[in-house]
């Protein structure tokens, strides 16, 4: 039980030592690289994604008329995302023109 605890003291003290004088530089150029690579990627794909609780999320299910909407918002969002809606009778890119819902 001694010995454990002793490797295990041992091997915390050698992570601590790696992190503090800086590990990384330690790692082959190509590694260190690669890691910012990934970094960029993943810091890209955050900012497309909608911020939360900015806007209502809708999502493409099927429905094609105005009258299965709930708000004109998401009229607009099926008319722009969604093939095969039913919404734009005169193409001006304005969706559910004649419905008094909204």
């Amino acid at each position: 039980m001694k010995q454990l605890i002793f490797y295990l003291i041992l091997i915390y003290a050698l992570w601590l030592t790696w992190e503090r004088f800086g590990g990384d530089k330690l790692l082959p150029q190509s590694t260190v690289k690669l890691k910012q690579e990934l970094t960029d990627v993943i810091e890209q794909e955050a900012e497309r994604l909608p911020k939360y609780g900015s806007q209502q999320q809708f999502r493409c299910d099927g429905r094609k008329y105005c009258s299965e909407m709930r708000s004109r918002a998401e009229a607009e969002f099926f008319l722009k995302n969604c093939p095969g809606t039913r919404m734009d009778g005169d193409n001006d890119g304005i969706p559910c023109e004649n419905d008094s819902r909204w």
